[in-house]
Formats: structure tokens, sequence, C-alpha cells
């Protein structure tokens, strides 16, 4: 079991992480359209709810820097709208770019957008998808939210349980989740998936792990199946 004080001390860091990233975000003015150049596997970025592609920036910066093109989306903005509704725009941006084996990028409801992709009419473009923190099976928490934008987490939602049906599709993702999560308890563990746990707490911080652009890389840079 983990000790109250540890969690507590993860929670506290986890949100002095996510403080710092959004003021970071909201001052930063760098445009998403310098990271669309590189020859290598392309890569597609799906942020969290109330977050922009900047929350991720660090992962965009180091796989540009390896010479793959990175796509920022921008009808996603800040993930507030229905799943089916953004995991479209996703669909559309694919077709219109003509984008092919690209790897999806994904944080928090960002993995239920690209998972939806993936068993979708664009499918066929999406080699995988990283997914850091992202609430498979819902949380329980959603339930005491206000906001009908967090209430969607609900394990009982419409979309998380359709999603949860779709199993072949597991195998090309690979889940990284935190020991513990302060926003879901029941952690982000996928049936048939590459599944990533760190010994570490927080939803937000362990994107910052050396372990996420370890996955990203290494499934941006091996040889296509099939």
């Amino acid at each position: 079991m983990i000790g109250l004080l540890r969690r507590l001390g993860w929670w506290a860091r986890d949100y002095a992480y996510a403080a710092v990233w959004q003021v970071r975000a909201f001052f930063d003015r760098t445009d998403a359209e310098s990271f669309r150049s590189g020859g290598r596997t392309p890569v597609v970025v799906l942020p969290g709810v109330y977050e922009t592609w900047k929350f991720l920036q660090p992962l965009v910066t180091a796989m540009y820097d390896r010479g793959h093109p990175v796509h920022v989306i921008a009808l996603l903005h800040r993930n507030d709208r229905p799943v089916a509704e953004l995991a479209s725009a996703v669909e559309a941006y694919l077709e219109a770019e003509e984008l092919a084996d690209v790897v999806l990028l994904a944080h928090s409801k960002g993995g239920l957008v690209g998972k939806r992709v993936m068993v979708g009419p664009s499918a066929r473009r999406v080699r995988g998808m990283v997914a850091v923190a992202t609430p498979f099976g819902g949380s329980r928490y959603a339930r005491l939210m206000v906001a009908p934008t967090l209430r969607v987490f609900s394990p009982r939602d419409a979309t998380i349980v359709a999603l949860a049906r779709e199993l072949d599709v597991n195998e090309r993702i690979t889940s990284i989740f935190a020991a513990f999560d302060p926003h879901i308890p029941e952690g982000s563990e996928l049936a048939g998936a590459k599944n990533v746990r760190l010994e570490t707490g927080g939803h937000f911080r362990i994107l910052a792990d050396p372990r996420v652009i370890a996955e990203v890389v290494a499934m941006s840079e091996t040889d296509a199946v099939g």
C-alpha cells in the first residue's frame, strides 16, 4: 500500500507541475507550424481536457529534434468537446494532410480521442498510440464533477463503455501511468496493450518522465508492421 503522506506529496507536486506548465503555455508564443517539418514517422499530438498542445511541448520538441514532423490540430484547442466530435476533427486532419503511419501522442482525455480514431474510418493511417494517464475505464470521481466536460469520464458513460469493448486495437497502444493517479483511482491499465507502470505518482508530471519519450521513440522509430 502507498502511504497517505507519500500520496499527498505526489498530489502536491503534480498540481505544481500542472500550474507551471499552464502558465508557460499561456505566455509562450511558439508557433505549432514550426514543428511540421521532418522526414521520419509523423507524430500527432492529442492533449488532455483543458490543455493546449503547449502542455506537451517538451515532448513535441524532443520528437521534432529527432527528425519527426509533429502535427498539432488546432480544432482540438483545449479538448473540451465530446470525444466523438474531436475524433472526427482528427480524422479530417489526417485525411486532408494525407498522413500515413502516424503515431498518436496523447495525454489523459486525448487517449480516448486517439482510440476512437484508431477504430474509425481513418484507422489505416495510424501506426499506434502512446497514451499517458488516460482514463480508459473512466474515473469514479467523475460523478462528483459539476462540469459536463468532466462528468463524461464516468465509467458508465456511453463513450467509455463503447471504447472498452474495442479490444483488437489495444495491441497497438502503449498505456503509461503512475502507481498513483489522483484523478484516475482505477488506473490506466488496458487489456492487451503494452502497459507501462511508473513507480511514482501523478497525472500531469509523469509527462516529464524519461520513459514517456522512450516509448514514443520506440513506437516511432521501429519498422511499421504490416
